[in-house]
């Protein structure tokens, strides 16, 4: 049996466990000439009294969004450098992350999703985050998760 990888989709939340998924990520994508997506995912719970516009915009949303940048900044470069076509998206969504990157890999036709076992929750006593084992359970895709 020959893998196949034509698309790779990798979830950074600027976690060590994500930053080392997206390492991963860059590697494979450079094995396989592979196309690389690099998602964050803001959840941006609903409000009653304000719109996603308005709750992006003030506070936590626009900060979130000001880091995931950061991330994709060096990222961006790496993946230059190693001469991988990288596609970076900021999605803030009021539906869990899990859901979202499902969502995502399956409208792109990803191949194989490359996810940290935990994200920014801190909760290390967790063997496998909340995010990660969402995306195990219910991806149509192979997933690779990395400690």
């Amino acid at each position: 049996m020959k893998l196949a990888v034509s698309k790779v989709l990798v979830g950074i939340d600027g976690s060590d466990h994500s930053f080392r998924a997206a390492q991963y990520a860059l590697e494979i994508s450079k094995k396989y000439v592979a196309k690389l997506i690099a998602v964050t995912v803001t959840y941006m719970p609903a409000k009653s009294h304000m719109s996603q516009q308005e709750a992006i915009e003030v506070g936590a949303g626009l900060s979130e969004m000001d880091k995931a940048k950061t991330w994709f900044e060096s990222f961006t470069q790496s993946a230059r450098e190693n001469k991988i076509d990288l596609k970076t998206e900021l999605v803030n969504s009021q539906r869990p992350v899990d859901y979202v990157i499902l969502e995502y890999a399956e409208k792109e036709g990803i191949d194989l999703i490359v996810i940290g076992t935990r994200g920014r929750s801190g909760l290390s006593k967790i063997v496998l985050g909340s995010v990660a084992s969402g995306i195990v359970t219910y991806s149509h895709s192979p997933v690779l998760v990395v400690k």
